[in-house]
């Protein structure tokens, strides 16, 4: 298409100069062209010239002046497909992928053949998913360039997206038919193999496996053969043919458990007695293999498990296996098995002290190696502490200590132990003992930091951390510039045990902004997999990233920061409140001095660490200027500093959590912890129709959980107390609450579900608390049912224990329960004689890493099947929210 404001000869070559610069990134000749034509007085408004200054300009980091340029050019020529285009790249420079894609429209309507304007269309339509809109840019470019190959791929692959598998699949056929293979052909074979798994998706099965049959020979990667083969086999129920598939794939891997379990589901076979026999076969050809002599245990039962695992467990040992509990973890959930295990292990503990052998037959069996009683010993310790007998736990690994003291998995069981008995300050001294004795094991290191955070010691946390990042740069900043997460979310939950909720929520947008830049970063790749025919790849790549904020470090952080804002709603900061603020009213004065210079010592600290930090982004910025210039890339639209006081002073807290919630409830639905945050913010805003949905969709995963009780109970008090609700509003809510609640009021319903699970303590802590919330008369009765630990309750483990003492600690069962509290934590003391937060008040206790303004010197949070901090501060969301188990060590 002609342009519509057309340059001389002469100028025309000077604009084509302009062009052929940017492809080459030689910025500054094309800037100096672009001033020949425009400081032409005949030629000084002409649009396609300014826009590519301004596009040139833009990769030279001088933003501000590339807008402004392009758009004075737009607007002198709003009929080039160029100025359009332009407008467009700078946008999507930006990450305003929806204006740019307005922007390569409007180009098309003035140039709609543009190959290039067309390509750079379609990634921003994969990138924001609009697929239709996709398949319509790649049947256009298909038409334009039929012999391309990436035209019929992504025409293809279009259809295969919007699942469309038949055409799809003609597609490909088409296009092979084209194809003619020349030896060794790698991306001909990725091909075939994306071919066969639409055939697979689609449902055509039996057209799948004679496709791989025909073209075995051209497809270089013959395990994905066999593993295809095998599976569609099983699916057609060929299982004599898929027998002998996975035998061959168990020949070339007899580690790969799924290989096990495919060859399984092709014998059929369901009695144990068959199983073990087929790995015993299995066995006796793949001596080697531990996978083989593995899998039985899952299985079998009785002596036949005694006789398997007794073996299995004397060869770890031997060895010296030390994941050897990590293993055999899964197995811990039949009591029968834990029971045997514990006999069997226990037993090697005292032929080994006495006669040096696992069993006491002496004289028919060689001495074990010394290490093997120390093995012995560090695999009680785990057993001990997963039952929660953290007595025996210590005893065991103190014996292992003793035995050798140098190892240094012994001092990160130990410091297991104690968090998950509750006592994490001395978790804490037992990383950082192992961690001092191989101060160059980073693993080791990241796990000492990980407690200190768990403690609540942020800055020293930080320290350590600071001996495997850069040098120049702090700890935090190279570690957030790593995405290191685990980090970030721990530092997160630290900072909101403290009350530092600023300092919380940063961590937590830290968070969100990194899976931010991993799905912006896919746009790299849709050119480049289908360039290099990683076509399998490429589709696992777009699934994956469409459900990224699935993750549970992306959970974890969004939990963390609905609570805070949460609590900022139920109590916003004061005017004259700071973050860091500390009670000094009461102190000594010696005290009191000793505080004052030590904010000194962290103020000048913090001032020389900023200094360097101001230093070092001075000098990244000057090298990031320079690699612009030379190589034309952009960063993107520079992110908002993330300033705690001003993300902890916000007008209304509970908008802001949609932005947390939204994903949660698209991507995490099947988890309840998703439904009861829905619920809190929507109780706290008046939707009483958003409770109820919410309410519902809890009720869907778990219906006898305590805290959907808990919210069933507060929701028909809050519809009962609600005042001028529409009538159309009202009319839902009895239709649904009929359903719900079958005409029972929120007293029947609480006593029903007493009876129903009256030996439940869990159970018994909510129902104790919304007695008292419906009745504040039954405090008496509340604090009886939460704080009874009877032998016959079910549950009564240090998570639920710690869970009772917040509720009397923070008024969920009525005011005045010193003497109830104090009694509670002396029973429950006996109970659990190493949890912090039991220990009588003269009961002397590190308090290393708390801080005045820390809540509670017992730092306990998240949620695993031991401890590891479940302790909920007052402010936040009933502990309901913290119902799940994320990690056990």
């Amino acid at each position: 298409m002609a342009p519509s404001q057309p340059l001389p000869q002469k100028e025309n070559a000077l604009f084509k100069r302009i062009l052929k610069c940017y492809e080459q990134k030689q910025y500054k000749n094309g800037l100096k062209f672009a001033k020949q034509i425009l400081t032409n007085p005949k030629f000084s408004d002409h649009g396609e010239t300014l826009a590519m200054k301004g596009l040139t300009l833009n990769c030279l980091g001088r933003k501000e002046e590339a807008y402004e340029h392009v758009r004075r050019g737009l607007r002198n020529d709003l009929k080039s497909h160029i100025c359009w285009h332009v407008y467009g790249l700078l946008q999507r420079s930006d990450k305003k992928y929806d204006e740019a894609i307005k922007c390569y429209r409007n180009a098309l309507k003035w140039d709609r053949d543009n190959i290039q304007i067309l390509r750079d269309l379609s990634l921003l339509q994969i990138q924001m998913r609009d697929l239709e809109g996709y398949r319509d840019t790649r049947y256009q470019l298909f038409m334009l360039r039929p012999t391309q190959r990436a035209s019929w791929i992504g025409y293809a692959m279009a259809y295969h997206l919007l699942k469309e598998f038949d055409v799809a699949v003609k597609i490909l056929e088409e296009f092979r038919k084209t194809q003619q293979k020349h030896g060794f052909d790698y991306e001909h074979s990725e091909l075939l193999l994306y071919q066969n798994m639409v055939l697979c998706e689609s449902g055509h099965l039996t057209d799948a496996l004679s496709h791989v049959e025909r073209y075995e020979d051209q497809i270089c990667d013959k395990v994905a053969i066999l593993e295809a083969k095998a599976d569609v086999s099983v699916q057609l129920n060929k299982l004599c043919e898929a027998s002998k598939l996975y035998r061959e794939l168990i020949h070339r891997n007899p580690e790969n458990w799924a290989y096990c379990k495919g060859l399984e589901k092709s014998l059929a076979t369901d009695l144990s007695d068959e199983r073990l026999q087929l790995y015993l076969e299995l066995q006796e050809k793949y001596p080697r293999s531990q996978t083989l002599r593995r899998l039985p245990l899952n299985f079998v039962t009785g002596d036949q498990f005694r006789t398997l695992v007794d073996k299995y467990i004397q060869n770890a040992l031997h060895k010296g296996v030390p994941p050897l509990f990590v293993d055999l973890r899964p197995l811990y959930s039949d009591p029968v098995k834990v029971e045997i295990i514990q006999d069997l292990v226990l037993g090697y503990v005292d032929y080994l002290q006495t006669d040096g052998c696992f069993t006491k037959n002496r004289d028919y069996c060689e001495k074990e190696p010394a290490t093997a009683l120390l093995w012995t010993y560090f695999y009680l310790a785990q057993h001990f502490d997963h039952q929660g007998n953290y007595g025996k736990a210590l005893h065991y690994i103190n014996l292992a200590i003793d035995h050798t003291p140098t190892l240094i998995e012994l001092f990160v069981v130990k410091g297991r132990i104690y968090k998950h008995a509750g006592d994490i300050q001395e978790a804490v001294k037992c990383l950082d003992e192992a961690q001092a004795l191989d101060t160059a094991d980073r693993y080791i290191n990241s796990k000492c930091a990980k407690y200190m955070l768990r403690a609540n010691m942020v800055l020293e946390a930080e320290e350590m951390c600071s001996k495997f990042t850069r040098e120049g740069v702090s700890a935090t900043e190279n570690l957030n510039e790593m995405q290191c997460m685990w980090f970030q979310s721990e530092c997160a939950l630290a900072y909101q045990r403290l009350e530092k909720f600023g300092d919380a929520l940063k961590k937590c947008y830290e968070i969100d902004r990194h899976f931010t830049e991993i799905i912006e970063d896919q746009f790299d790749f849709h050119t480049y997999c289908m360039r290099r025919m990683t076509l399998r790849a490429y589709v696992g790549l777009l699934r994956l990233e469409d459900v990224l904020r699935n993750h549970p470090f992306f959970f974890k952080a969004a939990r963390c920061a609905i609570e805070v804002y949460l609590r900022l709603h139920d109590k916003p900061l004061r005017a004259s409140e700071t973050l860091s603020e500390t009670n000094t009213e009461n102190m000594d004065p010696r005290e009191l001095k000793k505080l004052r210079n030590k904010q000194r010592k962290a103020k000048r600290k913090a001032e020389l660490e900023k200094e360097k930090q101001t230093a070092a982004a001075e000098k990244r910025e000057q090298h990031n200027r320079s690699r612009q210039q030379q190589d034309g890339e952009q960063d993107g639209p520079k992110e908002e500093e993330l300033i705690p006081d001003k993300l902890a002073r916000v007008d209304d807290p509970l908008d802001l959590t949609v932005k947390f919630l939204k994903p949660l409830q698209m991507l995490a639905a099947e988890r309840l912890d998703t439904h009861l945050l829905a619920f809190e913010i929507f109780l706290r805003k008046g939707k009483l129709l958003m409770m109820l949905q919410s309410l519902k969709r809890a009720i869907a995963v778990d219906r006898n959980h305590p805290s959907v009780h808990s919210c069933l109970i507060r929701f028909y008090k809050a519809v009962s107390e609600a005042k001028d609700v529409h009538e159309a509003i009202a009319a839902v809510l009895a239709k649904e609450m009929e359903k719900v609640y079958e005409s029972k009021d929120a007293l029947e319903l609480n006593s029903e579900f007493l009876a129903a699970n009256q030996t439940s303590l869990p159970h018994l802590i909510q129902v104790a608390k919304m007695l008292y919330l419906l009745d504040p008369s039954q405090q008496a009765l509340a604090i009886q049912l939460a704080t009874n630990l009877s032998d016959q309750l079910q549950g009564v483990n240090l998570r639920v224990c710690v869970s009772a003492l917040n509720a009397l600690e923070n008024g969920d069962l009525g005011p005045s329960c010193e003497t109830h509290i104090e009694a509670y934590k002396t029973r429950c003391h006996e109970l659990f004689p190493y949890t912090v937060a039991f220990k009588p008040a003269n009961c002397s206790n590190s308090t290393a890493g708390t801080t005045p303004s820390s809540p509670s010197p017992q730092p306990i949070h998240g949620e695993t099947n031991h401890l590891d901090g479940l302790s909920t501060p007052p402010w936040s969301a009933p502990s309901s929210i913290r119902s799940g188990g994320e990690e056990q060590c």
